[in-house]
C-alpha cells in the first residue's frame, strides 16, 4: 500500500453505501445507474440507493482514493458521452476486505453466543 494512503482498517466501519458500492465494483467497472441496479439486484431489493445517496457517496470515495474515475467507458458498445464509469482501486479493494473481514468476524460472534443460528 503506498504511503500516502491510510491503514485501511482506519476507515472502518464503512457505511453501507460505501461498501455496496465498493462491492458493486468489485467485479467490474460500472457507470452510476449500474451501480444502483447492481445493488438492488444483488440485495434482492433490500438495499435501493437513491441517486443523491451514490453521487455523494462516489464524490467522498473519489476524495478518499477508494474508486477512481474513468478517462473512457469500459463498454466499447456504450456511446453515451453523459455516463461516468467508476472503478475501485487498489487501496479500495484493501478497505473492502478489511470490512468483509470485520462483517465475518461479527457474523461469527454473533454464531459463537447464539444469537444466531451456527446454520443459517
Amino acid at each position: 500500500m503506498p504511503k500516502d494512503f491510510p491503514d485501511p482498517e482506519s476507515l472502518l466501519p464503512l457505511q453501507t453505501a460505501t461498501f455496496q458500492i465498493l462491492v458493486a465494483l468489485a467485479d467490474r467497472d460500472r457507470h452510476g445507474y449500474s451501480i444502483m441496479q447492481d445493488i438492488a439486484e444483488r440485495t434482492d431489493g433490500k438495499v435501493r440507493m437513491s441517486a443523491a445517496t451514490l453521487y455523494s457517496s462516489i464524490r467522498r470515495m473519489l476524495e478518499q482514493g477508494l474508486v477512481k474515475e474513468l478517462r473512457e467507458s469500459p463498454d466499447p458498445d456504450s456511446n453515451d458521452e453523459r455516463r461516468r464509469y467508476y472503478g475501485v482501486t487498489d487501496f479500495g479493494r484493501s478497505v473492502a476486505m478489511a470490512e468483509a473481514r470485520r462483517l465475518t468476524n461479527m457474523l461469527s460472534q454473533a454464531r459463537e453466543t447464539g444469537l444466531i443460528p451456527k446454520k443459517l
